[in-house]
């Protein structure tokens, strides 16, 4: 089964991002988790060091496009087959740093997707 990797996560139950992760959780896929604040959502330990994450197939998107820019060489390293830049997380140039890696760019909702048959 594919990895999905939550970068942004919070353990706050009103952000996307934790409602994000109990739905991949719900649906079967396998989920990490990483984010600023420690902490658990749906068993899923929410880990604030990078170095903790290896077969990532997809990493959805929780963080504005400024937040992005330090951890692009990392989600670039971790070689995902796509990257999903949910709603306001939306980044034109790190979009095109990714297709010209050979990694797919989803400009979607994770929740949506997920809703929607579609992950």
């Amino acid at each position: 089964m594919d990895k999905t990797l939550v970068f942004g996560a919070s353990p706050n139950p009103s952000r996307y991002s934790n409602i994000a992760i109990s739905r991949l959780v719900e649906n079967g896929i396998e989920t990490e988790a990483f984010g600023v604040r420690s902490g658990t959502v749906s068993g899923i330990e929410i880990k604030n060091k990078l170095n903790e994450f290896q077969n990532i197939d997809t990493v959805t998107l929780y963080l504005n496009p400024k937040r992005q820019e330090e951890y692009y060489d990392y989600i670039l390293a971790l070689k995902p087959k796509r990257v999903i830049f949910n709603p306001g997380t939306e980044n034109p140039e790190f979009g095109t740093i990714l297709n010209d890696n050979g990694i797919e760019v989803e400009n979607a909702c994770t929740l949506v997707l997920l809703a929607t048959g579609q992950y």
